[in-house]
């Protein structure tokens, strides 16, 4: 009889922890069953669905090991060391996480790039479409979306060119037979033909059979930057051609025997101007979100200044400026009107691609 009491008395001591052991695996059970026939169909959910499985799993587990027949300080112990594994699980995970949410206030406190911004960042050459806490968006010219850490951008050099303008080059090689003053005028008449100011003409390296030049000039219309590389090109072409200068090195007499009175220049070509006009530019294609986000930071930019505008009236209070406070709440709502819709098309821009 002793050992059956016995046997009873420490049945009864694991009770609750069976009960709870029972109770958590069933709720747990029952949970991931009805999650995964209500978002099956969405992925977009999963991510939610898998953090709440994991919280109420910790919690689980957390409710089995107090229930567990064990004493006080053996539990106690046990429950130290778990909520020391998980802080040292999360200060060692946070590092990265800390450090992006202190580089994109960084980054906001600087203010060195904004959305509608060029940057060239390591490899990464695009525009900014969105700043974030943690992360920002660039859109490459191949109208790709990529996701760069705030903490890849503060410890990076970032190349942002400037809003008032920016200096575009093209390099090519003349041989020695071309005078480098001739070539000079040529390379600066294409460079202001293709539409940029200042132009100048550097040479850039005396080669062992070739000239190296750089002709270059300040575009002032940012946002064409990459049309405007390669209309400089073109007009370098052009220009080189018109003026029977071949763009061939000497040593290609050298690897192929030809008459000297053969030159390598193509046919004159001439485009129909309206064709030339209804041209796309790639920065129209490409940067469609980018100009979005410029665009939303423009009109943000002008609420503000609206918004100050009628707080300052509405220090003054005069009767006789009722009229334009009328109007500027009208331009206030008319802005606020104008954000949201371009949001809108941000987020459905960002959701197509």
């Amino acid at each position: 009889m002793e050992l059956i009491s016995d046997w009873l008395s420490q049945t009864v001591l694991f009770l609750p922890f069976l009960a709870t052991l029972a109770g958590v695996v069933l709720i747990l059970s029952f949970l991931n069953r009805h999650f995964n026939r209500r978002w099956k169909d969405n992925p977009e959910l999963q991510f939610r669905y898998q953090l709440m499985m994991l919280a109420l799993t910790l919690a689980g587990g957390l409710a089995i090991l107090i229930t567990l027949p064990i004493n006080d300080t053996l539990r106690g112990q046990l429950l130290s060391l778990i909520g020391i594994l998980l802080s040292a699980a999360i200060a060692l995970s946070a590092t990265t996480f800390i450090g992006n949410i202190l580089a994109g206030i960084m980054l906001k406190v600087v203010r060195s790039a904004r959305p509608g911004d060029f940057i060239t960042i390591g490899d990464l050459t695009g525009r900014v479409t969105e700043m974030d806490l943690l992360h920002t968006q660039v859109q490459t010219e191949f109208r790709d979306l990529v996701t760069v850490p705030n903490l890849f951008m503060v410890t990076q050099p970032l190349h942002v060119v400037r809003a008032s303008g920016t200096i575009i080059h093209a390099e090519i090689s003349l041989g020695y037979d071309v005078h480098h003053e001739r070539a000079s005028d040529v390379l600066r008449e294409a460079a202001e033909d293709s539409g940029l100011k200042d132009a100048f003409v550097q040479v850039r390296e005396l080669g062992d059979f070739s000239i190296s030049y750089r002709v270059a000039g300040l575009l002032e219309d940012v946002q064409s930057l990459i049309t405007a590389r390669s209309k400089l090109r073109r007009a370098v072409l052009d220009g080189l051609h018109s003026a029977g200068i071949e763009i061939v090195s000497p040593t290609f007499m050298n690897t192929r025997a030809l008459g000297d009175d053969r030159r390598f220049l193509p046919e004159r070509y001439r485009r129909n101007g309206a064709d030339r006009a209804n041209e796309k530019r790639a920065e129209d294609i490409a940067f469609d979100v980018a100009e979005e986000a410029a665009s939303i930071e423009e009109l943000r930019a002008s609420l503000a200044k609206v918004e100050d505008e009628l707080k300052s009236l509405s220090e003054d209070k005069p009767d006789d400026l009722e009229e334009k406070r009328k109007q500027l709440e009208a331009n206030k709502n008319r802005l606020d009107a104008n954000i949201k819709a371009a949001e809108a098309r941000l987020a459905k821009d960002e959701g197509k691609a």
